[in-house]
């Protein structure tokens, strides 16, 4: 896995062993095709983090800064690996990302989110996913005209979002 575009472009990213489901490149090109100019002097959330894969391609392409919050360690380090190796800066927290919602509903707000969460369902029943979309601190921290992007499962239908409105799938 690498950087696409920008300051980084072609920077190869370490990818921690297990537990993550890195964005593949042509999805990635996508989504910042999608986001155009918009991604430029951003303020960036990576939720469900991963490698950081997502918010370091925004960093390269001109996001003024990105904040990463993952809760496995091994996840957290690689992240810390990449924007060393990409020469950018973000902050990253460890955080279980339901526990970071919660405490910064009134924070910070930013103009673009990504999330990716695990595609496994926990326990309960509820998708990482519908507890995401139906967690009201979460669009609390976007700005008025900001953009949510949501990796999910390709089977995983969104039931009825009272919180959110797609414009595209």
């Amino acid at each position: 896995m690498r950087v696409i575009a920008g300051n980084a472009g072609g920077v190869r990213l370490a990818v921690p062993k297990r537990g993550v489901r890195p964005t593949m490149d042509r999805v990635k090109a996508a989504i910042f095709s999608s986001l155009g100019e918009a991604i430029i002097g951003a303020r960036v959330l990576d939720l469900f983090a991963g490698s950081g894969a997502l918010g370091i391609e925004a960093l390269s392409r001109g996001a003024a800064s990105a904040m990463f919050v993952e809760d496995e360690r091994q996840s957290v380090e690689a992240i810390e690996k990449n924007l060393a190796r990409t020469n950018l800066k973000g902050r990253v927290r460890q955080q279980d990302v339901f526990d970071f919602l919660r405490q910064r509903s009134n924070a910070e707000k930013f103009q673009i989110i990504f999330a990716d969460p695990p595609y496994e369902k926990p326990h309960r029943g509820e998708s990482h996913t519908e507890k995401l979309l139906n967690n009201e601190s979460l669009p609390k921290l976007l700005e008025l005209d900001g953009i949510f992007v949501l990796e999910k499962r390709p089977d995983e239908t969104l039931s009825e979002l009272k919180l959110w409105r797609v414009i595209r799938q």
